[in-house]
């Protein structure tokens, strides 16, 4: 970090207001790196994992779904926290605690205290996560700086999956599966303290008041509806899934009642009726469920058919993070000209045809042929989505809404990745069962069930993005101040 120029260490209060939203850049960019590395980190490390502490094949999603569904569920609240406690105070407990919550995790003895510090991770990322966005989208108010930072934010968060892929490759082949835990508490530690010494304070007037109502029947609804798609495997008609399924639907709808009623609501519904960020945050939706569900099977393919080691593994997944990290930039640059409804729906497109071509993997194939290709393919489309859609999400929110608009953002990405992970599981599962192949081929069968699963939903992408993002350049990338569209 740089000195000012009476040789001190800089502050909030310090560093000129320019050089600062760049430093809150890093800082929110690190930390978004941690949480996002976390959904998919362990997911190389599963398989060393499950064999040391017990884990069973039907239980060891939930090392990834006890992530996920925690850090879903618990993401409006984190976002109305940080808008009414502040969202630099909120940013340093939340890292604080996802620390501790990691070390924890990276010394358990049982499968299931994993599951249960994987929980406490999402819990606590819950409120960094929203404290995090909403500080940049309090920061970044305006033109192209604005769209620099949103850009840079979103290649972080798809290059982060796949970093964590290779992360967690190198830690679990040269160290122990722990480490890819243990790893976040020193970068955790280093984000604290430059939040400490840069970011600045900023939080809603008004009423502080929680929705306590409307935070238990969401967490409930959520919890739900995740854990009925998660029991599939036992077939769509069963009744606890029915069961699941119809509650969490059922809570969720009560949960909008509870919203318009409250004179304090934990979700404003400003927030999703503007029909641009409506359509954004479906597209995450369903790009979570690629970015956290299809990444898994494409480990388990890479490690068991094709026999590769933990740290090759997770190179193996790298051209799609370095395709990402180039792109980003250059329709970053594309984005003032073309506009983002042409990257939001050609996006998804390209995505899921690299999803297609990944599902026609083969038992005795080849990395370079079967999986390399559609891995770039995929990298193209997903840089082309994940440059406009975070900045599109926040477009237009009141400063008072920005961490309820954030965790919203943030929820979607979560929600579509337990979701996705449990449908895609199930298809994995069925197809598996059913294959006339035997041994391997069985297995490849169920991973191109689950590529082909992802590959729709992401192609369901393009006609929300189509019908639902519509609006001039201008009205979609603002060069003003933000103004409130909802």
């Amino acid at each position: 970090m740089t000195t000012s120029a009476t040789g001190s260490v800089p502050t909030a209060d310090t560093v000129h207001p320019s050089t600062r939203r760049w430093w809150v850049l890093v800082i929110v960019g690190l930390a978004q790196l941690v949480v996002v590395l976390d959904g998919t980190i362990v997911n190389i490390a599963l398989p060393q994992a499950q064999v040391e502490l017990g884990l069973s094949d039907e239980n060891r999603q939930w090392v990834v779904t006890a992530y996920a569904l925690a850090f879903g569920a618990l993401l409006l609240l984190g976002g109305r926290i940080a808008d009414f406690w502040g969202r630099k105070r909120t940013f340093i407990v939340g890292m604080i605690g996802f620390g501790a919550a990691s070390a924890f995790g990276g010394l358990v003895s049982t499968g299931e205290l994993l599951v249960v510090a994987r929980a406490l991770q999402g819990a606590f990322a819950a409120l960094l996560a929203p404290a995090a966005l909403a500080v940049l989208t309090t920061t970044f108010t305006r033109g192209r700086e604005r769209n620099t930072a949103f850009a840079v934010f979103g290649a972080i968060s798809g290059a982060g999956a796949a970093v964590g892929l290779v992360l967690g490759g190198v830690l679990t082949e040269y160290a122990s599966w722990r480490w890819c835990l243990l790893v976040n508490v020193p970068v955790v530690l280093v984000a604290i303290i430059a939040a400490v010494l840069v970011v600045g304070e900023s939080k809603a007037e008004g009423d502080n008041r929680l929705d306590v109502v409307g935070t238990i029947v969401v967490a409930l609804g959520l919890a739900s509806l995740v854990y009925g798609f998660t029991q599939a495997e036992e077939g769509w008609g069963d009744p606890v899934v029915i069961g699941f399924i119809a509650l969490g639907a059922g809570l969720l709808a009560l949960f909008v009642l509870v919203e318009k009623r409250s004179d304090h609501p934990l979700l404003p519904l400003g927030v999703l009726t503007n029909r641009v960020r409506g359509g954004a945050f479906l597209v995450q939706l369903l790009v979570g469920s690629v970015m956290i569900g299809a990444l898994l099977y494409l480990t388990f393919h890479l490690q068991i058919v094709l026999g590769f080691g933990p740290l090759e593994a997770g190179i193996a997944t790298l051209p799609m993070t370095v395709v990402i990290t180039i792109l980003a930039p250059v329709f970053t640059k594309l984005l003032p000209a073309i506009g983002p409804r042409v990257l939001m729906i050609v996006g998804p497109l390209v995505a899921a045809g690299g999803l297609f071509w990944l599902s026609r993997v083969t038992a005795d194939g080849s990395y370079a042929v079967e999986v390399l290709p559609p891995l770039v393919v995929m990298g193209v489309g997903l840089a082309a989505i994940f440059v406009p859609m975070q900045n599109l999400a926040l477009a237009g929110v009141a400063p008072h809404e920005a961490g309820a608009a954030s965790a919203t953002s943030n929820a979607m990405m979560q929600i579509g990745g337990s979701i996705g992970l449990a449908v895609y599981t199930n298809l994995y599962a069925t197809a598996a069962a059913g294959s006339a192949a035997a041994g391997l081929g069985a297995l490849v069968d169920g991973y191109s069930a689950a590529f082909v699963g992802a590959a729709i939903a992401v192609l369901v992408a393009a006609p929300i993005s189509f019908l639902m993002i519509r609006g001039s350049k201008e009205e979609l990338l603002p060069s003003g101040p933000v103004v409130h569209m909802g």
